[in-house]
């Protein structure tokens, strides 16, 4: 049974990528902050035969994302998909430096520390999923946090890939344009949701991507609405 760590599994495109996973072959952790959430999305996951545990941590900190590696990384992780982030949006000068702080210890930081903690374990077929964003590839006005991060964790994780390449270690990439999720609430502004990638799409690419030969790796997988949304 494979050991599956899903950070931000509570909504959104985690609990998608969660909800496509679940079967009887996978034990899935499900990482978020909401435990009444996660409650639903481990329902969900029995309910396909599949098995779960929770872990309720803050990745905006330090000692959060410790609490994390503390209770997943005793047993060997077999995948490891790096999902959870958040949007600090507005000009440059609008920005707090807390929000600067929140934003690169989600998007970047925890990513980093859970790939060093999980790694001595990892053995040959494993794989890391990053959950990306077009925004790591290009600019866009009122985003420069949220651009800054997703750009640091693809340059980690494009490094990353050359150093555990020869140990059979996959390193997957997931670039999604705007997908429907619930960050939108807290985003100032208009948007169509409806013109936007749906979360099962991404999750659909994910499961596509780890059901590759243990040999063959779909490296980079940009995922977008042929309407154009962004």
């Amino acid at each position: 049974m494979a050991r599956i760590l899903i950070t931000g599994a509570s909504r959104g495109i985690g609990r998608a990528i969660a909800t496509a996973l679940a079967d009887k072959k996978n034990n899935l952790i499900l990482h978020g902050r909401d435990r009444s959430a996660l409650k639903k999305v481990s329902l969900i996951v029995g309910e396909a035969g599949g098995a779960s545990d929770i872990v309720v941590a803050d990745l905006s900190s330090r000692e959060g994302i410790n609490d994390l590696i503390e209770a997943v990384t005793p047993t060997p992780i077999d995948i490891l998909i790096n999902n959870a982030g958040i949007a600090a949006v507005g000009d440059v000068q609008e920005l707090e430096l807390e929000d600067w702080d929140r934003t690169l210890s989600i998007n970047v930081t925890a990513p980093f520390m859970l790939t060093k903690a999980c790694l001595p374990k990892m053995k040959r077929g494993a794989s890391i999923v990053n959950i990306l964003s077009t925004a790591s590839q290009q600019g866009f006005s009122g985003w420069s946090s949220y651009c800054m991060s997703k750009s640091a964790l693809n340059g980690f994780a494009l490094a990353l890939r050359e150093e555990v390449r020869s140990r059979g270690i996959r390193v997957i990439n997931i670039y999604p344009a705007a997908t429907a999720t619930e960050i939108w609430n807290n985003i100032p502004g208009e948007w169509t949701l409806d013109s936007m990638m749906s979360p099962n799409e991404i999750a659909q690419a994910v499961v596509y991507a780890l059901s590759a030969p243990p040999g063959t790796v779909a490296e980079n997988i940009t995922l977008g609405n042929i309407g154009g949304a962004q």
